[in-house]
């Protein structure tokens, strides 16, 4: 027993699922005039979140995948891009960095806890249900990077939100998208992507 507390646990795969067009997801808006298509996927439960390192739901943080499909000939920037996650009350709240998600987690979570142990046996240190390391390590990994979308491509990763003051976070919530520019310096067309269409699609899945 002693061996196998002392043992690393062994690693998940972290691999961010293949990238598809928007259009594949059940919360999307399509603006057809632009060419463009941006998808939002919540990463709401358990079993999707497995892909990260740490398990942010617990912390009460919401994992949203953004996908943005440029269909046009010419690319887009989303540099100045403010994507906002809009509560049922209207609130917006932004993106959350790894240190606000660390702020989220208590001491013992970060750096792991003990063992004690009868006599001269050492005491046995438990792996840490969630580094600051880990948390930076998948920022770096699977947060959305792409400041610019090319033409006829799609770009996908992650944004992380602080929804630990919310009750059912995603009912009556958007995910609200400004500052979107085009070839030529124009703003796109504000997006605003509600996650009811998500929980209508996992509900009908359900049944």
């Amino acid at each position: 027993m002693l061996i196998w507390l002392a043992l690393p646990a062994v690693g998940a795969n972290h691999n961010a699922p293949p990238v598809q067009p928007a259009t594949s997801f059940a919360a999307v808006e399509v603006h057809e005039k632009e060419q463009v298509a941006i998808a939002a996927e919540p990463y709401d439960t358990r079993e999707k979140e497995s892909i990260f390192r740490v398990d942010y739901l617990g912390h009460g943080v919401m994992p949203v995948r953004l996908i943005v499909t440029n269909n046009g000939d010419k690319p887009i920037s989303l540099r100045d891009a403010r994507i906002l996650f809009q509560t049922r009350a209207g609130d917006r709240i932004q993106a959350a960095a790894p240190e606000d998600v660390e702020r989220l987690m208590t001491r013992k979570e970060r750096e792991g806890g003990r063992i004690p142990m009868p006599g001269p046996i050492p005491t046995i240190k438990l792996k840490p249900k969630a580094s600051n390391q880990d948390i930076e390590e998948d920022f770096n990994q699977f947060e959305y990077a792409a400041l610019v979308v090319e033409a006829h491509t799609t770009r996908a990763g992650f944004l992380f939100y602080d929804v630990s003051k919310l009750d059912d976070p995603l009912r009556g919530s958007k995910l609200h998208l400004h500052m979107l520019m085009d070839a030529d310096g124009h703003e796109l067309f504000y997006f605003e992507i509600p996650f009811d269409k998500y929980v209508q699609a996992k509900s009908t899945q359900m049944n």
